[in-house]
């Protein structure tokens, strides 16, 4: 009977125990990545490759996102603030919203749902068909020349399609703001630089590098650690895009904490 009675608390142990070791072998393939980006060869035609697919090519997606995102906030705001005769504070919040928290998590999760899945996919197809096995062959190594280049192009862009993700998040929102809402032009692009500080914009490119090396890194962990078979690729790509939303949630909230607690 005590046994009976104990059994979901050694399920939650199993979970937690789990959940660390694979934390912790993480860490490890993060590390050993890192380390590898210092050390010769640098193999640049994959670090450009990498910074194209996994910027420029995310932009759309990115634009659009945070176009329509401000936009429906400035809506948001300006009926919460209605109730309260707050509706003035609409570029404000907008500003705020966006480049402190909205623009760099949408930024993330979108890198996660299309560059994350992406990855792990080709990846764990290369690992099957064997040819990172032939890679090992030429003696190349799959860290340096497959996750080490990645993780640093998207280090690298995330940040900056995190910058542009926020301007046109405010950019949404002035369009409703002005065309809707009745405000003035000239007096909400003026509330809106006035109200944002160096620290907002530093925390949104910060957390925008921090998004782009989880994701990445998750990405190129599942895919070199994927099961045989079909089965296996669509295991890791389902894992890698979990595990990379659930980790960029929780970094948003530890960063937000050192960057803004009192």
């Amino acid at each position: 009977m005590s046994a009976r009675l104990l059994a979901p608390v050694a399920g939650l142990g199993r979970a937690v125990l789990d959940a660390m070791a694979a934390t912790g072998r993480v860490t490890i393939f993060a590390g050993s990545a890192v380390g590898h980006l210092f050390r010769p060869p640098i193999y640049f035609k994959e670090i450009l490759y990498a910074a194209l697919s996994i910027g420029y090519f995310s932009l759309p997606v990115v634009a659009l996102t945070a176009l329509f995102t401000g936009a429906a906030l400035a809506l948001q705001i300006y009926a919460g603030g209605a109730r309260f005769s707050a509706e003035a504070v609409v570029p404000q919040i907008v500003a705020v919203g966006m480049v402190r928290e909205l623009g760099p998590v949408l930024g993330g999760l979108m890198i996660a749902a299309r560059v994350t899945s992406s990855i792990a996919a080709e990846i764990a197809t290369m690992k099957v068909t064997e040819q990172i096995d032939a890679l090992v062959t030429l003696s190349t190594h799959p860290m340096k020349y497959l996750s080490a280049p990645r993780i640093l192009a998207a280090t690298l862009v995330v940040p900056v399609l995190v910058g542009v993700g926020d301007v046109i998040g405010v950019f949404g929102g002035y369009l409703v703001g002005t065309l809707k809402l009745g405000f003035n032009a000239a007096t909400y692009l003026h509330n809106t630089v006035d109200f944002l500080e160096f620290s907002d914009i530093a925390s949104s490119l910060t957390k925008g590098a921090v998004f782009g090396f989880i994701a990445v890194t998750v990405a190129c962990y599942y895919g070199m650690n994927s099961g045989r078979g079909a089965l296996g690729v669509g295991n890791a790509t389902k894992g890698s895009v979990q595990t990379a939303a659930v980790l960029i949630l929780a970094a948003n909230f530890v960063l937000t904490g050192l960057f803004f607690a009192a």
